[in-house]
């Protein structure tokens, strides 16, 4: 493993050793989800044809805890829990069993107001930026519009030319809409659209999936920055074992709802202990070599 993420320890963490985090106006410890089961409702088929309804489940017994200053990556297949975890990690969903908690504070859906706290703490940086992004809004505005409904103390002028000039969005863009950007411009004004209101966490979707390759490398070293600098904890979903490595010093595969595997990155892309990590090792061994040669042999 590169050295973008494997000296921040791992992703388990115990409420013994919870840590401190400066950002989000104080607030302190883990982001852990502990036994969390989720399932969607479907219909079943009868003899009769579909009647009904039956519970197939999406997340069984899930258990991930972050802890400020670490980075860790969740992988899987389509259909794997991994957007149903990061659902119920933003609160947007309630899990059927299992608790969400941050720090002492028990995290559950709810109004507004009784999550603002929560919000300003655990931002999302999406995978495709078109649907966060208002059209109708400029840079600024759409910048300026979560430090004001979350009430984050401080200049929101600077908060927001500071998060624009991390992920190096010139400052002439400022009053153009999202119309007017490309999708990469798009991209890097939702991530500074998180970073605005200094969070603790930061849950990623893809975030550099649809950037040219020198943009990523900038994008993945600022995450990187983050967590080993400012102390920020940070979930990456990602198919890229590259990303993953760079980035991420643990690794959680997600498979049938569960995770299957965690633990060190270098060791789960390395040494992979269960048939769904080592799957997606040799599907992203095979993109990089044409059919019929051998890894090694080109």
């Amino acid at each position: 493993m590169s050295d973008g993420g494997g000296s921040n320890g791992g992703g388990t963490f115990s409420n013994n050793d919870a840590g401190s985090v400066s950002n989000s106006g104080g607030v302190t410890g883990a982001l852990a989800a502990d036994g969390v089961s989720f399932a969607y409702p479907a219909p079943r088929v009868g003899s009769c044809g579909v009647h009904g309804t039956r519970h197939d489940g999406t997340l069984k017994s899930v258990s991930l805890h972050l802890a400020p200053g670490s980075s860790t990556a969740l992988m899987g297949s389509s259909g794997s829990g991994k957007s149903t975890l990061v659902r119920i990690l933003l609160a947007l969903a309630q899990p059927s069993a299992g608790t969400v908690v941050l720090g002492a504070r028990a995290v559950k859906p709810g109004p507004a107001r009784s999550l603002r706290w929560y919000r300003q703490a655990v931002q999302y940086i999406p995978q495709n930026p078109a649907g966060s992004l208002d059209p109708r809004m400029s840079v600024s505005q759409l910048l300026r519009e979560p430090l004001r409904q979350l009430r984050v103390a401080g200049n929101h002028r600077a908060l927001v030319g500071e998060a624009l000039e991390r992920v190096e969005v010139p400052a002439g863009l400022l009053e153009r809409r999202p119309g007017e950007l490309s999708g990469g411009q798009n991209q890097r004004v939702a991530i500074a659209r998180a970073l605005a209101v200094q969070p603790a966490y930061l849950l990623a979707d893809e975030p550099v999936s649809g950037l040219d390759l020198p943009l990523r490398d900038t994008v993945l070293s600022l995450l990187g920055n983050l967590v080993r600098q400012e102390g920020l904890g940070l979930l990456l979903v990602t198919h890229d074992l590259g990303t993953a490595a760079r980035v991420c010093g643990t690794t959680a595969v997600m498979a049938h709802g569960r995770i299957v595997e965690h633990g060190p990155t270098y060791r789960v892309l390395d040494s992979p202990g269960s048939p769904e990590a080592a799957a997606l090792v040799q599907a992203s061994a095979a993109l990089h070599y044409p059919p019929g040669l051998p890894a090694g042999a080109a």
